[in-house]
C-alpha cells in the first residue's frame, strides 16, 4: 500500500474510531466493570450499537461532538483559531446537549473571554483535570500530525486550554497528540512511550509514567477513570493487552465508569493503528453525530470520512 494510502487509512482509523468507541460506550457510561462482555459475550456477533441511557444506538456523545466541532473549525479557518473554537463549542454549550462535563460547562457558560475563561475556573475550583480534553482530540491530532512533534504538542495544549485550566489535562491531551502522530506515520505507539514521557512537563511527567508504565493496570488507578491520566492510562493499557481496533475498544468499554470517553480514546488511538479497515461495518453503518446549535444537521460515517481525509490533508473544502 502506498505510504500516502496507507496514512489516510490510518487517520480515517483515528477519527472514526475515536467515535465508535464514544458511541460503544455511551450506552455503559457510570456502569460496572465487565457489563459490555456480560451483554455481548463474544465478538462480531452484532448489535453491539445497542443505545440506552439516553442515548439512540449508534449516536455519539459530546465527546465526538466536540471533537467534530474542533475538527470543522480547524479547516474553515485554515488552522489553529482558538478564539473561533470557543465560540462552535460555546455555541454548542448553549444550545442545550444531552451531555456536557460540569467544568465545560461551567467555563464557556461564564460569559469569561475565550483566553481566559478556563484559567479563571482553575484559579476559583482548583480542579481541571477531567479528561474532556482528551476526549476530543482525535481530529487536531490528525491534522497537526504531519506539521512534527512540535507543533503537535503546541497545538494540543492550547487546544486543551480553552476549556481546562490545569496543565495535568494539556499534558494529557499532547501526549495523545504525540501516540497517535507516531501510529499515522507507521510507528508503534507503545515503544514511543517512554521518549514521549521525556517531553511532559516536568511537573506532570512522574504521574504520566506511572498509568503509562507496561505493568500498570487500570484497577491501580488512585482517581476515577474521568480523570485524565487514568483515563489515557486504561486507552493505552487497552491498545497493549490486545491484538486488534475491536478487542482494545471491547476491553475498555468493560471497564466500567466513564466508558464513552475511555473508549473514544482507546479507538482513536487503535484507530491510528490499525486503520479504517479494523472498524467493523456493523459499528459504522448506524454511528452519527448530532450537532446541537448548529441547525439539526447530524454527521454520519460517510460526512466523518470526509473530514478526516480533510484532517489528513491539511485542507478544507
Amino acid at each position: 500500500m502506498p505510504h500516502d494510502t496507507a496514512r489516510a487509512e490510518r487517520a480515517l482509523g483515528a477519527v472514526l474510531g475515536s467515535a465508535v468507541g464514544d458511541a460503544l460506550g455511551a450506552p455503559f457510561e457510570f456502569g460496572p466493570e465487565g457489563a459490555f462482555s456480560a451483554r455481548f459475550p463474544h465478538a462480531g456477533h452484532g448489535a453491539e450499537m445497542c443505545g440506552g441511557g439516553g442515548w439512540d444506538p449508534g449516536e455519539a456523545t459530546d465527546d465526538t461532538q466536540m471533537a467534530v466541532l474542533t475538527g470543522q473549525s480547524l479547516l474553515e479557518c485554515g488552522g489553529l483559531d482558538l478564539p473561533d473554537l470557543f465560540c462552535r463549542f460555546r455555541r454548542w454549550a448553549a444550545a442545550d446537549p444531552k451531555d456536557i462535563g460540569l467544568q465545560t460547562e461551567a467555563v464557556l457558560s461564564s460569559g469569561d473571554p475565550w483566553d481566559t475563561a478556563a484559567a479563571l475556573h482553575f484559579r476559583m475550583n482548583g480542579r481541571a483535570a477531567g479528561n474532556g480534553a482528551l476526549m476530543r482530540a482525535a481530529p487536531p491530532a490528525v491534522y497537526f500530525a504531519s506539521r512534527g512533534r512540535e507543533a503537535t504538542w503546541d497545538a494540543a495544549r492550547r487546544i486543551a486550554a480553552l476549556t481546562h485550566g490545569d496543565r495535568a489535562a494539556w499534558e494529557g491531551t499532547a501526549v495523545f497528540h504525540e501516540l497517535v502522530r507516531v501510529a499515522l506515520a507507521g510507528g508503534d505507539p507503545l515503544t514511543a512511550v517512554p521518549d514521549t514521557l521525556d517531553a511532559v512537563h516536568p511537573d506532570h511527567r512522574e504521574r504520566y509514567a506511572v498509568v503509562l508504565a507496561p505493568d500498570w493496570h487500570p484497577d491501580d488507578a488512585t482517581e476515577f477513570n474521568g480523570a485524565v491520566w487514568p483515563c489515557l492510562g486504561s486507552a493505552v493499557w487497552a491498545l497493549r493487552t490486545t491484538s486488534g481496533y475491536e478487542d482494545a475498544v471491547r476491553a475498555a468499554v468493560d471497564l466500567g465508569g466513564d466508558t464513552d470517553t475511555v473508549a473514544a480514546v482507546t479507538g482513536g488511538i487503535a484507530g491510528a493503528v490499525y486503520g479504517r479497515a479494523a472498524i467493523p461495518e456493523r459499528w459504522l453503518e448506524p454511528l452519527h453525530v448530532p450537532l446541537p446549535g448548529f441547525g439539526d444537521r447530524v454527521l454520519r460515517t460517510p460526512e466523518l470520512t470526509e473530514l478526516a481525509l480533510g484532517l489528513n490533508a491539511g485542507t478544507g473544502s
